[in-house]
């Protein structure tokens, strides 16, 4: 159920950027931006015991482009590459750990705005997004129990839905040099955690059946043309 629930999202994201293809090369303006986001995630982390843990929320790093043709001063369609850090912070048995993912994330989204080329505009936009695992590590503040040997490992990919709002305002005469601050969320759609590489009696993952969700503020600038 929940493949299929994957596959009805992606084609249905599909559906509809085939349904805009013929207006693209009609469209009134493109974009290109970049945004500062720093990032607040939370992970579903696991103890030696198989019990949940309650992490800290901790701020991570986030840095995207993105380019964007818009259909219309209301409505358009962006695609972005982010890089984004995201940690979690717990304490197991006294030891204070810290889980650190790299990302590189592709959202494709649909935009709504206010009006594109106003003095002030306001956006809502909604997609699926792509991740590619770069990288992650796991920090203890002692070295570890060698007895039970804490274990991080992530898949490759994921899926996931983003969503997010803000606003935009034009900062030349001709409103094209635009800066741009708001919100965006993202819900996982798949577990992330691959528990297939672990034989040690003397062992166990940290993640179990984790799904990503991120809360990012942004800042950045953008130009229309």
């Amino acid at each position: 159920m929940q493949f299929a629930s994957h596959k009805f999202i992606v084609a249905l994201s599909l559906f509809v950027l085939l349904a805009f293809l013929p207006q693209i090369s009609n469209a009134q303006k493109g974009e290109f931006g970049v945004r500062f986001m720093p990032t607040i995630s939370s992970l579903d982390v696991q103890s030696s015991s198989g019990g949940q843990i309650s992490g800290d929320a901790t701020v991570g790093f986030g840095a995207g482009i993105f380019l964007g043709f818009n259909f219309s001063d209301n409505f358009g369609l962006q695609g972005e590459a982010i890089y984004s850090t995201l940690n979690q912070k717990y304490t197991e048995d006294d030891v204070e750990k810290e889980i650190k993912l790299e990302y590189i994330n592709i959202p494709l989204l649909l935009s709504f705005n206010t009006g594109k080329l106003k003095p002030v505009n306001f956006n809502v936009v909604a997609g699926p997004q792509i991740g590619i695992s770069v990288g992650s590590e796991l920090f203890t503040s002692d070295g570890g129990d060698p007895d039970n040997e804490a274990v991080l490992s992530v898949k490759k990919g994921d899926l996931g839905f983003a969503y997010g709002a803000g606003f935009d305002f034009g900062l030349n005469a001709a409103r094209t040099f635009r800066l741009g601050l708001g919100f965006r969320g993202v819900y996982g759609l798949i577990d992330i955690s691959d528990n297939s590489n672990n034989n040690s009696t003397n062992s166990y993952y940290v993640l179990d059946k984790a799904h990503i969700k991120t809360y990012s503020a942004y800042l950045g600038v953008s130009f229309l043309f």
